[in-house]
């Protein structure tokens, strides 16, 4: 099964590389669009009870804060990098595919572990199931960041297929998910409707997609003018669909002259290091603590001074006192009275405050229970 759909998805690529894009042609283009990721994701996720379901994954458990993959290809420092920053060693070598499962290690930074996993080295052709791609790409999407280890000797090369493959297997690197809201219902047909008219995507279009997937009852509301076929079928596959902050990280750097590490540097969400010569190490960890918007809170108790030396770590999306109850006790918003807070969220010192408040990085919180 898996050697047709490969197949078909190579005469799709194939056919959309000699379609001419035009506006006679932008149907013909959206369906074969859509096709392709429909395809795909049958590739990548086969069906339950068949062979190539079984044994895929790399069974790593999450743990700590949060948790960040390596990706990139193979020997471009990867696994040494690991062993500079965390407290795990993975196997090194000078060859590729030295890492053949999947190594965590952890980084200790500002009171948080961070759990960095070093993947196999993904190459071209990932999303096919070349390699381990399969396996490498369903792990990166558990990850809440994405360390792409890019050899500076050759960014633009690697970048580039790194993100085509990422790209065709539902990951989407540094995007937020498209403005479009989209409700498969059970009668009714589909109603289409939008707050501004879309510049490049049609009711007409959104037709023809539903249809070939299927889909005859539906509501979508289009909120973005500038939402493109693409972001339709996205949405369609929203369950597959993972989007990701992305640190770039170009390695080797001892190797490019320092105009090209200039160059390097100053492009967005990007961080240069060498990991042999351990230059840029302090830059990067505190690349990926900002890029995962974590928390520093120093809880207290009554009449007694804040341990400054152990904060409850939190992220930044789950940032309410509710949040910081959860982390001390799963019972403790259940006997919840109120909370003093000391910092930058508190209006003034002490602020008198409820679960929903929002708090920041480094606020002092005293939380009062009932009796």
């Amino acid at each position: 099964m898996a050697i047709g759909i490969t197949e078909k998805i190579t005469q799709i690529q194939e056919e959309l590389a000699r379609t001419q894009k035009n506006k006679a042609t932008e149907y013909h283009v959206g369906l074969l669009k859509g096709k392709l990721a429909r395809y795909r994701q049958q590739l990548l996720e086969p069906a339950p009870g068949s062979s190539t379901s079984k044994g895929e994954g790399f069974e790593v458990s999450k743990s700590g804060h949060a948790r960040v993959a390596l990706i990139g290809f193979p020997s471009v420092g990867k696994s040494s990098l690991l062993g500079k920053i965390t407290n795990t060693k993975s196997e090194i070598a000078a060859y590729a595919f030295t890492t053949l499962t999947s190594v965590p290690g952890v980084l200790e930074y500002n009171g948080a572990e961070i759990q960095i996993l070093d993947l196999p080295g993904i190459i071209q052709g990932a999303s096919e199931g070349k390699g381990r791609g399969r396996q490498v790409v369903s792990t990166a999407k558990t990850a809440d960041l994405v360390l792409m280890v890019l050899d500076a000797t050759k960014p633009e090369e690697q970048r580039a297929i790194l993100e085509r493959e990422l790209e065709s297997v539902g990951i989407r690197l540094n995007k937020e998910p498209p403005n479009i809201y989209f409700k498969i219902k059970k009668t009714g047909g589909v109603k289409f409707s939008y707050t501004n008219p879309p510049k490049y995507l049609s009711e007409k279009m959104v037709m023809h997609l539903l249809k070939d997937y299927k889909i005859h009852n539906a509501d979508v509301l289009i909120r973005d003018e500038n939402v493109t076929v693409e972001d339709m079928i996205d949405v369609i596959h929203a369950d597959h669909r993972s989007y990701i902050k992305c640190l770039y990280c170009y390695n080797k750097c001892d190797a490019v002259s320092l105009e090209e590490v200039d160059r390097l540097a100053h492009m967005p969400d990007t961080v240069v290091i060498s990991a042999s010569m351990e230059l840029g190490l302090d830059d990067l960890t505190e690349r990926i603590w900002a890029d995962l918007a974590m928390l520093r809170i120093y809880t207290k108790r009554k009449g007694e001074l804040p341990d400054f030396a152990e904060p409850t770590v939190v992220r930044s999306t789950h940032n309410t006192i509710e949040d910081v109850c959860d982390t001390i006790h799963r019972d403790m918003k259940n006997k919840f009275k109120y909370a003093l807070v000391w910092g930058v969220s508190a209006k003034h010192s002490p602020q008198k405050c409820g679960l929903s408040h929002k708090i920041g990085d480094e606020d002092v919180v005293c939380i009062f229970t009932k009796t």
